[in-house]
C-alpha cells in the first residue's frame, strides 16, 4: 500500500472509496495527477469485453513494495483500489486491490509464480473496525523500528534494521535487515517477541531494495527509478561506465543506495552499437610533420580526438569520423596529408572561456579590491594638504639594523640596576673621602630626580615636623 498518496475516505453509503491526496478524485496513479509508483499497475484490458469474468484471483499491495495474489472464493464484487481483509499466518492482513481480471495471470506469469503455489482468500471488504486496528498498528512501526535497532547495536549484530511492516490485526510484523555477512539473529527474535508482544518474521533486502522501500529524488531531478516503476534489479559494471566515456568518480557513479546508479545501463546498449560504427582506435595516424595517436572519442557527435604523444593531450586535434577515415585511406596508399585537418576546417581551435552563468566561480572572487588613491592636490583636489616631500636619502639618519638594536631592559632588571645604585652610594657615604663629595651631589640628585618623576610621586625631602605642620595648617584652612 502506498499509505503516502492514498488516504481512505469512508463515504455515506458504507463501501470505502479511495480518494488520491494529490486530486482528491483518484485511487491512485490516475491521468489528472500523474502520480505513479512501483504498486501501480494499469489494466489495458479494462475496456475488452468479458476481460473480468473468467479469473477469480485478484492482486493485492500492502506496504511499499509488497504484493500478493489471493483467490476471490466468495465471489465479492472487487474493483482496483478496493481494501480487503485477506488470509493471513496467523490472523488477517488489510491490503488493497490492485488488479483483477484476465490482467492477473499476466502479471501473475511475470512474476514467476508456481503453479502449484498455494493461494490463500480473501475473506472481506475491510470493515470500519479493520480500518482501525490497521491504522494503530501501522503508527507503532516507526517507534519499533528505532528500539529494535537500539536492541540489534546491544547485542552486537552486524545488521542493519531498515524498516518493520505491521500485519493488518497487529499480531505480526517483517523485520526488514540489511547485512553483509550471514547473521545469526535468533537471540534477536527472541528479545523482539518478548519486548513487543507479537510474532517476529526476518527478511534480508539488499542496499537497492531499500533504496526503493524508502523513496528520495535522484540527482536528475526525477524520483528514484526504484521506488517508481524497476521492479527487478540487474548487476551494472563499471564497464558500462567506459563505454560511454564517463568519469570512474565513485561520487558521481554511486547512488543512494552506494551502489553503482541502475541508469547507467539505460543507454550503454546504444552507445555499444554506436562505438561499433567508428574507427579503430589503435591505428596511428601520419602526416607529413608528425604521428598521431588516439586520445579520445565522441560517439554521439561522432568526432575523434588525436594528439602527438599517447597519453598526453599535447597538440590534440579533433576532427571528424570521415576525415579519420580518409587519412587512413591516404596512409594506406603511402600518401602522407600536409596536414591532419581538412583543408575546409584550418580554422584554429580557440580555447573557450569558462562560462559562469550566474558569475559565482570566477577564480579571483577571493582576492581583496584595490582602494582607490585619492585625488591629489596638484591635480585639482580641493581642501586637501598637499603632501610634504620626502627627506632625501643624505638626509635621514642611519638606521641600525635590527640584529643590532637594543632591547629595552625588562623590570627585574632595572630593579636590581636601581639596587646596585644604591649599594654603591651606601658605600661612598661610608667612606671617609666619599662621604663628603657625596653631600655635594645629594642636592641636585635630588632636584634632577624630582623633575623627572610625576608629580603624584615626588618625595617630601622636608624634616617630619615641618610636614607635619604643614599638613596642620592645611586641615586649618580646609575647616575655614
Amino acid at each position: 500500500m502506498n499509505d503516502k498518496h492514498q488516504v481512505p475516505v469512508p463515504p455515506a453509503g458504507g463501501d470505502a472509496v479511495e480518494a488520491c491526496v494529490t486530486c482528491a478524485a483518484c485511487a491512485g496513479g490516475c491521468a489528472s495527477c500523474g502520480v505513479r509508483s512501483n504498486l501501480h499497475s494499469h489494466n489495458y484490458l479494462a475496456d475488452v469485453p468479458g476481460s473480468d469474468g473468467h479469473c477469480d484471483i485478484v492482486e493485492v499491495h500492502f506496504k511499499n513494495t509488497r504484493r500478493g495474489f489471493y483467490r476471490n472464493s466468495n465471489n465479492l464484487p472487487l474493483r482496483e483500489g478496493d481494501w480487503v481483509a485477506v488470509e493471513a499466518n496467523p490472523g488477517h492482513d488489510i491490503g488493497q486491490v490492485a488488479l483483477t481480471g484476465m490482467l492477473v495471470k499476466m502479471q501473475m506469469k511475470r512474476v514467476n509464480l508456481r503453479a502449484d503455489a498455494e493461494i490463500l482468500r480473501v475473506f472481506r471488504k475491510a470493515r470500519p473496525i479493520d480500518m482501525e486496528r490497521y491504522e494503530e498498528a501501522k503508527a507503532r512501526e516507526q517507534d519499533t523500528m528505532i528500539r529494535s535497532r537500539q536492541i540489534a547495536l546491544d547485542l552486537g549484530l552486524k545488521m542493519k534494521i531498515g524498516d518493520v511492516e505491521y500485519q493488518g490485526d497487529g499480531n505480526k510484523a517483517i523485520f526488514y535487515y540489511i547485512a553483509d555477512e550471514r547473521v545469526d539473529f535468533r537471540q534477536l527474535i527472541k528479545v523482539l517477541a518478548d519486548v513487543f508482544k507479537i510474532r517476529v518474521e526476518m527478511k534480508q533486502i539488499g542496499a537497492r531494495q531499500e533504496a526503493g522501500r524508502i523513496g528520495g529524488i535522484g540527482p536528475c531531478g526525477r524520483p528514484l527509478c526504484c521506488a517508481s516503476w524497476m521492479t527487478n534489479f540487474v548487476s551494472v559494471a563499471t564497464s558500462a561506465a567506459r563505454y560511454q566515456d564517463i568519469s570512474l568518480n565513485p561520487q558521481k557513479l554511486a547512488g543512494q543506495c552506494a551502489k553503482l546508479k541502475c541508469c547507467i545501463n539505460f543507454e550503454v546498449d546504444t552507445y555499444v552499437e554506436a562505438s561499433k560504427k567508428m574507427p579503430p582506435r589503435d591505428v596511428i595516424l601520419e602526416t607529413k610533420d608528425a604521428q598521431y595517436f588516439h586520445f579520445k572519442s565522441d560517439v554521439i557527435k561522432r568526432e575523434m580526438t588525436y594528439s602527438t604523444q599517447k597519453n598526453s593531450p599535447l597538440g590534440a586535434i579533433t576532427i571528424s569520423v570521415e576525415r579519420v577515415r580518409e587519412v587512413m585511406t591516404l596512409n594506406a596508399a603511402g600518401v602522407k596529408p600536409d596536414r591532419l585537418q581538412a583543408d575546409g576546417d584550418l580554422r584554429e581551435q580557440e580555447m573557450k572561456a569558462f562560462g559562469d552563468i550566474l558569475g559565482q566561480d570566477s577564480i579571483s572572487r577571493f582576492d581583496k579590491k584595490k582602494k582607490k588613491k585619492k585625488a591629489r592636490a596638484d591635480r585639482g583636489g580641493e581642501g586637501e594638504k598637499p603632501r610634504q616631500p620626502r627627506e632625501s636619502q643624505e638626509s635621514r639618519e642611519p638606521r641600525e639594523p635590527r640584529g643590532e638594536r637594543q632591547e629595552r631592559p625588562s623590570r627585574q632588571q632595572q630593579a636590581s640596576g636601581e639596587r646596585r645604585q644604591r649599594d654603591n652610594r651606601q658605600r661612598q657615604q661610608n667612606s671617609p673621602q666619599g662621604g663628603e663629595q657625596a653631600q655635594q651631589r645629594r642636592p641636585q640628585q635630588d632636584r634632577n630626580n624630582r623633575r623627572q618623576r610625576p608629580r603624584n610621586q615626588r618625595q617630601d625631602n622636608r624634616p617630619r615636623g615641618d610636614r607635619g605642620n604643614a599638613n596642620a595648617n592645611g586641615d586649618a584652612k580646609r575647616g575655614e
